[in-house]
């Protein structure tokens, strides 16, 4: 049983790399990526239960969060067009304050 709901994460794992290859927009893209990662955290906690290895658990927690923080600061890359902007900095540049 577990050894089929290894398979069917593989399937989705395969479905959403294509998305991520073929998505019409970044944002397709983007969620493609993230829907991988999580799709790799759930395999990692199905090969931990199979194995009996309970330290993949928590190379799985950290993949996971690897995955959410890069998620995230791609969305940032994408929306703003650069990580370190803050707003006080755009109030600067609009009044010409900056060197």
């Amino acid at each position: 049983m577990l050894i089929a709901a290894s398979l069917a994460i593989l399937a989705t794992m395969g479905l959403a790399l294509l998305r991520a290859l073929a998505g019409p927009t970044t944002y397709d893209r983007i969620a493609a990526v993230n829907m991988f990662g999580t799709k790799t955290v759930l395999l990692i906690a199905v090969l931990a239960f199979l194995s009996g290895r309970t330290d993949l658990l928590d190379i799985a927690l950290v993949y996971a969060l690897i995955n959410f923080i890069g998620v995230v600061a791609a969305l940032r890359l994408v929306t703003q067009g650069n990580f370190h902007s803050s707003d006080i900095d755009e109030i600067k540049a609009d009044k010409g304050e900056l060197e």
